[in-house]
């Protein structure tokens, strides 16, 4: 008993000595075009593989209306801005979060969280991780369509042709908003209500360069056979060259990287920027790639 009462204090001292165990830092994830927050064969099944490598972390599934039916329409119906000042709220008052977390956004969900970064820092997103995510836009992108969601896409087709600058389809459909037609520059600056503005193309918002640049590591993965985001490389925030839509550039030749609209270039400079390449098609990727790529940005 002696033995034991003395160790008591001696054990004590050890934790101060050692300090806390640290926390594992919380997960955010977003999910992309035609799915939803906890779709087991999706989301759901990145989160529990999450939870199973990563003992302890709190992972949050971001679910944009009061079911997963309202979740999967809100994708692609619900204005972006509006999308992204609900996940504000939600991250503001989850009490997981105030310390701090990852961010994880799959195809279009990647510059959804981006705009969360830029537009919200409080609390603070540490590492953004962009799989597929299309950070400098789509165009002539729908050749097929996620899941089972081919009628709703091809409405969207034929929507987008008929005028994806129009403010009706702007405010109302989600992938206009993140469309970038190269043959229409001066009319996607003046009516995209989303992409244009985070990607400041009508003026510098330095508080979004700010937030972005606060960042540890900004990760972008693009899926090198990728048949659905027209160009891929829109994936690595490049895209086509001014004017035509047949040759592309990657990022560090677009005046938004030159001219450090966003901070990219600094960002690049200092080691905060990944870019990451995966052979498949879109969002087609393995366990075993996931595990050994992705996970040591969350640990």
């Amino acid at each position: 008993m002696a033995a034991l009462m003395a160790a008591g204090p001696l054990l004590a001292l050890l934790g101060l000595c050692l300090g806390p165990a640290a926390a594992v830092t919380p997960l955010v994830i977003w999910h992309g075009m035609g799915d939803s927050c906890c779709n087991p064969v999706s989301m759901g099944y990145i989160q529990k593989l999450v939870e199973k490598k990563i003992p302890g972390i709190y992972v949050l599934s971001l679910k944009i209306g009061s079911n997963m039916i309202q979740d999967m329409e809100n994708s692609f119906f619900m204005n972006v801005n509006d999308q992204v000042r609900e996940v504000c709220s939600q991250l503001a008052t989850d009490p997981h979060l105030q310390g701090g977390y990852n961010a994880m956004g799959f195809s279009q969900g990647g510059q959804f969280l981006r705009a969360v970064a830029q537009r919200c820092p409080a609390p603070p997103m540490f590492n953004l991780i962009s799989i597929g995510g299309q950070h400098q836009g789509r165009v002539y992108g729908f050749p097929r369509c996620p899941g089972e969601s081919s009628h709703v896409c091809d409405w969207i087709r034929k929507t987008l042709d008929l005028g994806a600058y129009t403010k009706a389809v702007q405010e109302h459909l989600v992938q206009a908003e993140y469309w970038h037609d190269p043959l229409k520059e001066e009319d996607y600056r003046k009516n995209s209500i989303f992409l244009a503005d985070i990607n400041q193309e009508r003026g510098i918002n330095e508080t979004y360069k700010k937030n972005l640049m606060a960042l540890k590591k900004f990760v972008m993965v693009k899926f090198l056979n990728d048949t659905m985001v027209d160009p891929p490389i829109s994936e690595w925030f490049g895209f086509y060259k001014s004017g035509q839509a047949k040759e592309t550039i990657p990022l560090q030749e677009t005046s938004l990287y030159k001219e450090d609209r966003l901070g990219l270039q600094e960002m690049d400079k200092a080691g905060k920027l990944v870019f990451l390449g995966v052979k498949g098609d879109h969002l087609h990727f393995s366990e075993e790639w996931f595990d050994s790529t992705i996970l040591p940005f969350l640990q």
